[in-house]
């Protein structure tokens, strides 16, 4: 084993440790869970890997509430592709840690989308193509729009989420209030609790209603329901759901970059989006709206797919795989 090899490993363990003495999952179900990790400034992010080691790297992200999981099966082709694949765990999931113990537990839009760019410095990724869906998906967009020189390609399943966290948003239909009712109990020291208390069954039940046609098993569910165990769980869900409409302060450091997201900045590389028709959050128009094309300079396709829930890469993976083929193969 490399020194780096051996310093990830020693402190993944270390991560692992702690999480044992905090009464959480067993350490040969962690250690199931990544078998590598990386040091950024905040984090250290456990992440996993596969393909050819020298190939080009494709970064997919993982939303709330999943895990590394969701890519078992978008994964692979890119690997035989001859492609590098890393799929890390986001702040608050399974094995990943904040470095300082005492440091608030944050999880703004800014912070995600700068941990893409921390994971990539630290694996020494001058250019990579990137894929996610809900908060990575939202985090790949603040990446590509942010950092044009480090992102190829970028295929977004929801389309272009990036907020305005500066101004008060408007409310929305009826409708679309209700389907984002967590948000608002989020918001609530009832929802913080009842997230506390209950989160298997909450975050289960939101993979049920925002994704009607999927019938995942237990198995396929408790395999990634492990990865809400992670002590900063809690605090980095009620963070990013509150600090999104005004409820809590955000980081210093992300002020300036805060301002920046909310003038919705456009994303140049070559980029696909997805769609589920039937996603529980928000379905999609048929046909795309003006502000979503101008949001992206090389729009080379958007597809809403039949019969597919929030979780695309979960419900389609051929077409998220597909998708970043396509983009690969067509540029440099």
């Amino acid at each position: 084993m490399d020194n780096s090899k051996a310093r990830n490993r020693r402190a993944f363990l270390r991560a692992a440790g702690g999480a044992l003495a905090g009464g959480l999952a067993p350490l040969p179900q962690l250690l199931a869970q990544a078998a590598r990790s990386v040091q950024t400034p905040v984090l250290n992010i456990a992440y996993e890997e596969s393909g050819p080691s020298q190939g080009f790297p494709v970064i997919l992200l993982h939303g709330f509430p999943d895990d590394v999981r969701a890519f078992d099966e978008v994964a692979p082709p890119l690997a035989k592709a001859g492609y590098r694949v890393l799929v890390p765990y986001l702040r608050g999931y399974g094995p990943t840690r904040f470095r300082d113990p005492a440091a608030p537990r944050m999880a703004e839009q800014a912070a995600i989308g700068q941990d893409v760019i921390d994971f990539a410095d630290a694996l020494r990724l001058p250019r990579f193509a990137v894929s996610g869906f809900d908060w990575g998906g939202r985090a790949a967009a603040i990446a590509a729009a942010l950092h044009p020189d480090r992102v190829r390609a970028v295929v977004l399943a929801g389309g272009y989420t990036i907020q305005d966290t500066v101004n008060a948003s408007q409310p929305g239909s009826p409708e679309a209030e209700q389907r984002i009712w967590y948000q608002y109990y989020f918001n609530t020291e009832r929802g913080r609790a009842g997230l506390k208390a209950n989160r298997r069954a909450l975050c289960r039940f939101l993979w049920q209603t925002w994704s009607p046609n999927w019938h995942f098993t237990d198995e396929t569910y408790d395999r990634t329901a492990i990865s809400f165990d992670n002590p900063d769980f809690v605090d980095v869900v009620i963070h990013s759901y509150r600090h999104r409409i005004g409820n809590a302060p955000g980081e210093k450091r992300f002020e300036a970059v805060e301002q920046q997201l909310a003038k919705r900045p456009k994303i140049q590389c070559p980029s696909i989006t997805l769609y589920g028709a039937d996603d529980g959050i928000a379905r999609p128009p048929i046909e795309s709206p003006p502000a979503e094309r101008a949001a992206f300079a090389s729009l080379v396709a958007r597809r809403v797919i039949n019969g597919v829930g929030h979780f695309m890469p979960r419900e389609k993976p051929d077409e998220v795989s597909s998708a970043l083929l396509e983009l690969l193969a067509s540029t440099k």
